[in-house]
């Protein structure tokens, strides 16, 4: 895995390969960001790494100046891996949680600027995620939730899509309060 922009920029990162994990893609990921570029100040924000997996995406916030990051995964391995890596970059503003994504988002009293969520490729609760994220107010006002999945879920009808973006079989659904 690569990071493409900021400090990082071009650093290569081994996960081990006993990783519980589907990493984004270097093709869906680079158009991600091309998006977020344009709607995000990276500087100023607090960011959530929902279902983290290998950090793929919150070392991409990280190193584009994110002010901190919080990444969740119920995975030993991945939180040990993530922290580890963090360490390697002497990224100061990342916290890793080892936590069902569920129980992080009933207990946590945080808020955050920019959410990102790739759960496992057998998921079944998207629309769950999505509800429980807006009816708890963990989206600051304006700010936005970015959700990877397959092409075979629809958010067409909830209120908060804003937009989806396809790269392959990528599909990011962009939501906003």
């Amino acid at each position: 895995m690569r990071i493409i922009s900021g400090r990082f920029a071009r650093k290569n990162i081994t996960a081990p390969a006993n990783l519980p994990v589907r990493p984004t893609t270097d093709f869906a990921k680079t158009g991600l960001f091309n998006i977020l570029n344009n709607r995000i100040n990276f500087k100023e924000v607090a960011a959530l790494d929902l279902f983290a997996g290998t950090g793929n995406i919150s070392y991409e916030f990280i190193s584009r100046g994110a002010e901190r990051i919080t990444c969740v995964d119920q995975s030993q391995a991945c939180t040990k891996f993530i922290t580890q890596t963090f360490e390697l970059l002497h990224a100061n503003e990342a916290l890793v949680i080892k936590q069902d994504v569920f129980s992080f988002l009933s207990e946590t009293n945080k808020t955050y600027d920019l959410i990102f969520a790739d759960p496992p490729f057998n998921f079944q609760h998207y629309t769950e995620l999505v509800d429980t994220i807006f009816e708890k107010g963990i989206l600051n006002k304006n700010g936005l939730l970015v959700l990877e999945h397959g092409g075979n879920i629809n958010f067409s009808q909830n209120k908060f899509i804003i937009e989806e973006r396809r790269y392959g079989a990528v599909h990011f659904s962009f939501f906003k309060n």
